[in-house]
């Protein structure tokens, strides 16, 4: 790993990634590998994860070349230095910000979006003109691999080195001093990231997760939002980290929800879900058995039949919930929404406001009043307003967490400015020198300064 960051530092050094038209013809490669590659990256999203080739082309590769579109049609401005007004106190001169690039990034990506999640980042590690290290998930192998020899056969390791594998690899790439570190994971890991890199003060971009809220007030279009918000529970079955994590619903409407959810999943997958082969599995034994003991101890209102032989968990909404319950005190990360019924606005702040921000916040309404307040009082990282997850799609908004959620954001411009540094530049004229800030400030020269500097 020494080795492997070393040469990828001399590679930087060489001066080698920084011109535009390097950067751009990087980007360009990526973008026809991606199409080339499509069906074998469809191929591997099936094994790991059971994912159907259109929600693979959909949440993953199709999103890929959104993004990498997104930066070759404005690479040029962002590369290109901004000019900024300067002060008169330091006539003449002129002032700009010019981005450059970190240097090696390390990118860590998870297994839940092992494509989107390690090339989106890739991206704008590249569009900002970095060397970069991808380390992938050993819980989703076959994409790992299938990434692997498509970014191997396009880039040099110098440039773009994919690393596959254990958990002692992971620490021996965290001891180096990268440049730069973008992280996507769970909060526990990401702390563990932060003491890491704080031994070499190094930068890092941590999107994590969280209990994303999802608010359903008494103005909504109820059979839209049910179908809206079963949508976010059944991409992936739920293994997303901006997925609603449960439910805050009127009670004067949470009967008719819960009937148009259920019909909703009908619609989508079929009477027997579990039996539907298009329907992403569970990752892990592990993960299929915590789910299955977050539905202990509440009632079931409609779906969570479960087939272990394909770690497949029907889409559930649990009620009887409390604070206390288990599916209350973790992320859930799978296809299970606790339904919680409120009375007034107040009480969906005093139960929301106190917790770790989320990631996202999902909110139902076609009432103005309602959306303004909701916007203004709850901090999340993003929020989408009668819809779920898709906000994610859109590469001109950062994407993010804030707090426990996450630090740092990319998307777009966005992720193009996370790997770079901002350098502010000043340039001073020489034809004109004027003498009032230089020794002895006399009383004059003071009242001169003073004219300037208010």
């Amino acid at each position: 790993m020494q080795e492997l960051l070393d040469l990828q530092k001399k590679f930087f050094r060489s001066g080698a990634t920084r011109p535009f038209a390097f950067r751009q013809e990087s980007l360009k490669r990526l973008q026809c590998a991606l199409r080339e590659n499509e069906q074998e990256l469809a191929l591997a999203l099936r094994k790991d994860l059971g994912k159907s080739s259109a929600e693979s082309y959909m949440c993953e590769i199709g999103m890929c070349l959104n993004s990498v579109r997104e930066a070759l049609n404005h690479l040029k401005k962002w590369t290109s230095p901004r000019r900024v007004s300067t002060p008169l106190s330091q006539f003449p001169a002129s002032s700009h910000i010019l981005p450059e690039p970190y240097g090696v990034a390390l990118i860590m990506s998870p297994w839940n979006y092992p494509i989107l999640l390690s090339i989106d980042p890739l991206i704008s590690a590249l569009a900002a003109g970095n060397c970069c290290v991808l380390r992938f998930s050993r819980s989703a192998p076959n994409t790992a691999e299938t990434l692997e020899n498509m970014l191997s056969a396009i880039f040099p390791r110098e440039y773009v080195c994919p690393v596959r594998g254990d958990t002692e690899t992971a620490q021996q790439l965290l001891s180096l001093p990268f440049d730069t570190i973008f992280f996507t994971g769970s909060p526990g890991v990401g702390k563990q990231i932060m003491r890491s890199a704080a031994e070499h003060l190094i930068p890092v971009t941590l999107e994590l997760g969280g209990k994303s809220p999802c608010i359903v007030d008494s103005s909504a279009d109820i059979p839209l939002a049910a179908r809206r918000i079963a949508f976010g529970k059944i991409l992936n079955a739920g293994q997303t980290c901006v997925a609603p994590d449960y439910l805050l619903i009127h009670r004067s409407r949470k009967e008719e929800f819960c009937r148009e959810f259920a019909r909703a999943v009908r619609e989508m997958l079929g009477e027997n879900p579990t039996e539907n082969e298009d329907y992403t599995h569970i990752v892990s034994e592990r993960h299929f058995q915590r789910l299955l003991g977050l539905m202990q101890g509440v009632s079931i209102i409609c779906g969570g039949r479960s087939e272990k032989q394909r770690l497949c968990i029907e889409p559930a909404l649990l009620g009887n919930v409390t604070p206390d319950s288990p599916c209350m005190e973790e992320e859930i990360f799978g296809p299970l929404l606790p339904v919680i019924p409120y009375d007034s606005l107040d009480e969906v702040e005093e139960f929301v406001l106190p917790r770790p921000k989320p990631l996202a916040c999902y909110i139902f309404t076609q009432d103005n009043t309602v959306e303004k307040r909701l916007l203004s009082s709850i901090s999340s990282g993003g929020a989408c307003v009668n819809d779920t997850v898709v906000h994610l799609a859109v590469p001109s908004l950062p994407f993010g967490g804030v707090g426990e959620s996450g630090m740092g954001a990319y998307h777009g411009k966005t992720g193009f400015d996370t790997f770079s540094h901002a350098k502010g530049v000043l340039r001073r004229a020489t034809w004109l020198d004027l003498p009032f800030r230089y020794a002895p400030l006399t009383g004059a020269k003071q009242r001169i300064l003073r004219l300037f500097l208010r």
